[in-house]
């Protein structure tokens, strides 16, 4: 897939079906997967929760790629490329992730990881050359001012001590930086070449057998949750959460490249607070209110196509 219309040699705009539905069903699914990750930690370590949801999820991009006939065999050289992804993607970065929710709010998590926009960008221009525009950068500092204000009302919020807050800071950032490597990684020419479910499915593969290892040597043998919410939990955050957003996401990253598409993480919260608002009471504060409408405009203004070239 190419982030250039071959017909108009245009990047696709963000009105464009083949952009704003995966966009918006990415970030509708994703605005909901952190209030379900807050169930998973309890009697599960962390650990065990990511190993789970991975295996579960490399199951199921699997069958989806035989489902969409899709090729399974790669070269050699792939091998050592999936394995890589698989590590930063779904191995280190959702460690993080998890971790993180151990010392500050899920709303909280999921905005600072609004701030994947910033490297995505950095990493696509000095890695792909691909440039940042001057909309792009316009609407992303607009965008990250929004952020800032959600990030205080979040940090108000938090029932935890300064300590905890800043440790749970600090890993999300991990999972951030992560999580972005692994969002440029996958448009390299190298790995590009594949189709993306297959991608997808070696990269949940090598990750759910590292998560696992990891699992076992941090907290020893397996220990699982009977309870319906959670098994319920880690089948949504495994199926929907993962088979069905990730090829939607790394679809966006070819169309429309990797900082325009980390977009979803600044809509995400926003989102997160609307469900919030319908199924826990959340009642939204003066800076809850003005941070998503900053981030609201500054996904308008970044999202304005480039100009072709002549």
């Amino acid at each position: 897939m190419s982030m250039i219309d071959a017909k108009t040699g245009e990047e696709p705009g963000f009105l464009t079906p083949r952009v704003w539905i995966p966009f918006m069903v990415t970030s509708l699914i994703w605005g909901s997967t952190w209030f379900v990750i807050r169930d998973q930690l309890g009697t599960v370590p962390a650990t065990w929760s990511v190993a789970y949801r991975l295996i579960v999820a490399a199951i199921g991009m699997i069958l989806l790629a035989i489902v969409m006939r899709q090729p399974l065999k790669i070269d050699r050289p792939m091998v050592g490329w999936t394995m890589l992804l698989g590590m930063l993607q779904f191995g280190m970065n959702y460690n993080f992730v998890y971790t993180a929710e151990h010392y500050i709010t899920s709303g909280l998590v999921a905005v600072v990881f609004a701030l994947l926009i910033v490297p995505n960008a950095v990493l696509a221009k000095y890695w792909l050359r691909r440039p940042i525009g001057g909309a792009f950068i316009l609407g992303s500092a607009i965008a990250c001012v929004g952020v800032g204000l959600l990030m205080l009302q979040e940090y108000r919020a938090a029932p935890m001590s300064g300590s905890e807050i800043l440790l749970g800071l600090l890993l999300v950032m991990c999972a951030v930086a992560t999580a972005s490597v692994g969002n440029v990684l996958q448009v390299t020419p190298k790995i590009a070449r594949y189709p993306t479910i297959t991608i997808l499915a070696w990269s949940m593969f090598w990750g759910s057998v590292a998560n696992a290892t990891f699992a076992f040597v941090m907290d020893g043998p397996p220990v699982i949750d009977m309870r319906p919410s959670y098994i319920g939990g880690l089948l949504y955050l495994s199926i929907i959460g993962s088979v069905v957003t990730f090829p939607l996401y790394f679809r966006l990253i070819h169309d429309i490249g990797p900082g325009k598409a980390a977009y979803t993480g600044v809509i995400i919260p926003v989102l997160a607070m609307l469900l919030s608002t319908i199924f826990e009471g959340y009642v939204w504060s003066t800076l809850a209110l003005a941070g998503s409408a900053l981030a609201m405009l500054g996904l308008i203004v970044a999202m304005q196509a480039p100009k072709p070239d002549r």
